[in-house]
């Protein structure tokens, strides 16, 4: 049987398409909106406990980065205009908006620094140390399977997702029609 240049083309693009379509699906966020995340307990930066489940009554990002990332260091003014805006924002069926970031790190003194150069002023920071930071293994970026970073969910007053890595705009809307 005779393999034809036309044909061993065509098998390495079906192959090359099976892996990109698979990698998208294995990249994807592992929840979606309308479910409830996992709740955790961490160490914030200043060294108090925040347990996830605590904050309920008030709209939540959780915003998955690495200091190393750099699409996530360019988010960081974006991040920083949000919480100005809405941080102690009176909503109709919430009492606040909180950002939660959880750095997935294998060195925490550049996390702590990235969150200083940053100037990311909210009080809840968790660092979350990863062994590898190839297959993202931290405790908490495992219980959210998170795969890669940035990676955000906004969150409801009851827990619910209702943004899967939303832009700061949609973000912002979805604020702004809860403002009171």
């Amino acid at each position: 049987m005779k393999i034809t240049f036309n044909t061993i083309l065509n098998i390495l693009l079906v192959l090359v398409a099976g892996l990109f379509i698979g990698k998208h699906f294995y990249m994807k966020p592992r929840f979606i909106n309308g479910e409830s995340t996992p709740d955790f307990t961490a160490t914030t930066l200043s060294g108090e406990n925040l347990q996830l489940s605590a904050l309920k009554g008030q709209y939540i990002l959780l915003d998955f980065w690495g200091s190393w990332c750099g699409p996530c260091r360019a988010e960081a003014p974006v991040l920083k205009q949000l919480y100005a805006r809405y941080n102690g924002a009176r909503f109709e069926d919430a009492s606040g908006f909180q950002i939660v970031s959880i750095g997935i790190e294998d060195n925490e003194a550049r996390w702590r620094r990235a969150i200083e150069q940053d100037g990311l002023e909210w009080p809840y920071h968790v660092l979350d140390l990863a062994s590898s930071l190839r297959f993202f293994n931290s405790p908490v970026a495992t219980s959210f399977g998170i795969k890669q970073v940035p990676t955000k969910y906004l969150l409801n007053p009851k827990g619910q997702i209702i943004a899967v890595n939303p832009s700061a705009r949609e973000i912002a809307r979805l604020l702004e029609e809860k403002l009171e």
